[in-house]
């Protein structure tokens, strides 16, 4: 749990109690490359912390899909639409690569949120920065080139560029693979 304990205590820290409390709350699982963590109109009733491995979020659209985000080492996958709001998940989150995970049941989140302030106030920070992300990506949709937007997508996420198929960040970005190809090459 290394490394999803760094990042927890990189945004708020932690103490070794709640972290405890954390560890006997969660499952730890292996999933293979392109396993679905999460369905579309299914509920899922859990979250996951990624240990290690990447997964992406996207929404199919017309038989398309449209990539939303990449999460990896110290993140959490969950629906918001299903933690939240009881309704059954918008999006897909699938594994990219073999991930070993911490699985904690929705239910448990919630409750640990509701009772535990360091975690409370750990989830406050990492939905402050997801939305920032959402609104940082939809301005850069509305104001930037797809030049623009491919650069500050490889300051954003680094890591990404080098683990994923091109064609899911053309997707996060809104342009075509061709085009994106096009922008690589002229570096």
């Amino acid at each position: 749990m290394r490394n999803i304990i760094d990042k927890m205590n990189s945004l708020y820290p932690i103490s070794d109690e709640t972290i405890q409390i954390l560890k006997e709350n969660t499952v730890l699982c292996h999933f293979p490359k392109r396993h679905q963590l999460i369905e579309a109109d299914k509920f899922c009733k859990s979250a996951y912390f990624i240990e290690e491995g990447m997964t992406r979020s996207f929404w199919l659209v017309n038989g398309e899909e449209i990539t939303t985000s990449f999460a990896c080492e110290g993140a959490i996958v969950f629906s918001m639409d299903e933690l939240y709001y009881n309704k059954m998940s918008e999006e897909f989150v699938e594994t990219l690569e073999d991930v070993v995970a911490y699985r904690i049941s929705l239910t448990d989140l919630l409750r640990l949120f509701q009772t535990n302030i360091e975690l409370a106030n750990w989830g406050r920070i990492i939905h402050q920065n997801e939305y920032r992300r959402l609104h940082r990506s939809h301005k850069d949709r509305l104001t930037l080139s797809a030049k623009e937007r491919y650069e500050e997508f490889k300051q954003q996420f680094p890591q990404v560029c080098q683990r994923v198929k091109l064609g899911y960040i053309a997707s996060y970005l809104g342009i075509t693979l061709p085009t994106l190809s096009r922008l690589r090459a002229h570096k």
